[in-house]
């Protein structure tokens, strides 16, 4: 089980670095501009990007592109770096992935389909065994933590902005005598130009769990 897990952080690892290896030669202005980071310079005159992740101000050296939290000492986990690093990928090859305004299902992604078991185990079911039989505390939770807006679907629902281009909306429907709770989460259509199925399934995995904990210690 060790060496299973060395060599998933391996694989993340390698992930990382090539990811920062297609980024190295961009210009960062544009990809501040199409990732919609904000770019300053450091006190050698370097750039430095600042992009906020689930409302949380991240600082991105350049061009070793490494990733802190602006607010605390806190490093990223490697899973966290190899999202962001695709996600600026993603918003440089797609000259900033437009917002739609339309939302679809994980299973409307490419890919999804053969991903979905993955998503329904970091994401939907344990947002349905966090908040289905208390889906009020979702939508205070979620504004606590991310600054999330309430939505009109399902029957509570809020829209976190994960990222700059990526908002996402997490939806339940109260059970009743007869059906129990029953949830999912929807995602803009740009998305898929931005992440593939199993960045998607990991994004949403990151947005559930914190919210999860707050309401575990919460009691």
């Amino acid at each position: 089980m060790q060496g299973d897990r060395m060599a998933r952080i391996d694989d993340y690892n390698q992930a990382f670095e090539l990811g920062k290896k297609e980024l190295f030669d961009k210009a960062p202005d544009l990809v501040a501009e199409y990732s919609g980071c904000e770019i300053e310079g450091d006190a050698a005159g370097k750039p430095k990007l600042i992009l906020d992740f689930l409302n949380r101000p991240v600082v991105i050296s350049w061009p070793d592109l490494d990733f802190r939290y602006r607010d605390s000492a806190e490093d990223l986990q490697i899973q966290q770096k190899v999202l962001l690093v695709h996600y600026l990928s993603g918003a440089w090859a797609s000259k900033g992935a437009p917002l739609t305004g339309k939302w679809i299902a994980y299973q409307e992604v490419p890919d999804g389909r053969f991903y979905l078991d993955a998503f329904l185990k970091r994401a939907k079911i344990p947002l349905l065994q966090g908040f289905g039989e208390h889906p009020e505390l979702l939508e205070e939770l979620a504004t606590r933590a991310f600054g999330a807006e309430s939505s009109d679907h399902g029957d509570v629902s809020v829209v976190i902005r994960v990222l700059p281009l990526v908002p996402m909306v997490l939806l339940l429907w109260k059970g009743d005598e007869e059906f129990s709770p029953e949830g999912n989460i929807l995602f803009d259509r740009n998305i898929p130009r931005l992440f593939s199925a199993e960045d998607i399934a990991w994004l949403a995995g990151m947005a559930v769990y914190p919210l999860i904990g707050m309401a575990k210690a919460k009691g």
